[in-house]
């Protein structure tokens, strides 16, 4: 089981998992417990106090050196002050003032891919991720981050990412620690070139002398933290936003290029809606299947596929008996794919999230968590996907290469492996 979860963690789930009301297992010394029926999740996620508050030790020991106490890896009365700082500056109110970024960038890329030859071939993975650190660099800092600065830390991000991929499955299971852990000389260098752009930045910005339309700026008003703390949630922000857009966005491409009839309805809404032009906040509202199309990627291809806590004490989920220090939660991969929630579970079906279609049952719909953890940015990003599919979608379809299969490889995020090949071809 090990050597098949460090490979993937969706390696280790038989058939049965897709059926099964809970996963009750031990891996070595660690108990994991993965609940699949409403009632069971919610108790875990929004209506058990503290007992299922705490992330994992060990996530915050892969995570820590980069993020130190920002909110995705904190616990308690820090979390809950900086929950109350960052959730306002990326409420659904505020989205009106932060999609002209996303659509300027949005411009920029549809210019960019204008100047590549018809059947171009490109990462598409790659070409998505720097599009989000661009619109997250944008909105997060304004203009004061500047293109190398943007670079370096968009480079020092994703050579952290990668480092950190063969620690997950320790990280994510909260494993003893006689497991190896990657040594943090090997992540070092990149934390420091991350923290000392950033640090310039908060400094200017706290000081009054950059980026004050910025969310960073938005944050410091009155916030009354200081500026370890700033920084610390801004790479927070920029890690959540740059990387679960970008795999959401790449999966949407390759989900559109093998279904014709579903690529052929998101065609003919943004033709029809926009005609051409770019499109506004405005716009979003009157474009359902565009947003169906990117609901449905979440739900195949969950963000983070693993939402996980550690039990406080010893309790009853159910009729399952939690012991304490027992890794609790759910993942959104089996939730999404259960046979008692999901008609057609492993079909591409953007219908299901078509406003005159019933919703899902509750709890059973998980691409941003949920209670009291529930992502601050799911508006963030699924706007952002919605403008950049609809800018780019507008001149140009995306097709596979012969030979080459998107195949899901989950450890702290849901990836389409470390590439995704595609190739370019204008619209008629």
């Amino acid at each position: 089981m090990l050597a098949r979860a460090r490979r993937s963690l969706l390696e280790i789930w038989s058939e049965g998992s897709y059926r099964t009301e809970v996963i009750n297992t031990k891996i070595l010394t660690q108990r994991l417990i993965l609940f699949n029926m409403p009632g069971a999740i919610q108790q875990v996620f929004v209506n058990s106090g503290t007992v299922f508050e705490r992330k994992s030790p060990q996530m915050k020991h892969a995570l820590e050196a980069l993020l130190g106490d920002g909110l995705f890896i904190s616990d308690g009365l820090v979390w809950k002050e900086r929950r109350r700082v960052v959730q306002p500056v990326t409420h659904p109110s505020r989205m009106a003032d932060l999609t002209p970024v996303m659509t300027e960038v949005a411009q920029e890329w549809l210019a960019q891919w204008e100047a590549r030859p018809d059947g171009a071939g490109f990462d598409l993975l790659a070409e998505m991720g720097h599009f989000t650190a661009e619109v997250i660099c944008r909105t997060l800092f304004g203009s004061a981050l500047g293109r190398d600065g943007a670079q370096l830390v968009v480079r020092s991000f994703a050579n952290y990412q990668a480092k950190i991929g063969n620690m997950d499955l320790v990280s994510l299971f909260g494993l003893p620690d006689f497991i190896p852990r990657l040594p943090s000389f090997r992540v070092g260098g990149e934390v420091k070139k991350i923290h000392s752009v950033v640090d310039g930045l908060i400094a200017d910005i706290l000081a009054g002398r950059a980026g004050q339309s910025s969310l960073i700026a938005s944050m410091a008003q009155g916030s009354g933290m200081n500026a370890r703390a700033f920084r610390n949630e801004a790479i927070t922000l920029f890690m959540a936003g740059h990387e679960t857009t970008a795999n959401t966005l790449a999966w949407a491409w390759f989900l559109l290029s093998e279904a014709d009839w579903a690529e052929a309805r998101f065609h003919a809404e943004i033709d029809a809606v926009l005609g051409g032009r770019a499109p506004r906040f405005e716009d979003l509202a009157n474009l359902p299947y565009t947003r169906a199309v990117v609901e449905e990627t979440l739900r195949l291809y969950p963000p983070v596929p693993m939402l996980i806590r550690r039990a406080s004490e010893t309790t009853m989920v159910g009729d399952v008996e939690v012991p304490k220090g027992a890794v609790v939660g759910a993942s959104p991969w089996l939730v999404h794919r259960h046979e008692r929630h999901w008609e057609g579970p492993d079909e591409f079906r953007p219908e299901r999230f078509l406003p005159e279609a019933p919703p899902p049952a509750k709890y059973t719909y998980l691409p941003f968590s949920l209670g009291p953890r529930v992502c601050t940015g799911q508006h963030f990003g699924l706007y952002e996907a919605m403008l950049c599919l609809a800018t780019l979608g507008q001149r140009f379809r995306l097709r596979g290469v012969p030979g080459q299969r998107a195949y899901p490889v989950c450890r702290l995020t849901l990836r389409p492996g470390d590439t995704l090949p595609m190739v370019l071809e204008r619209r008629g």
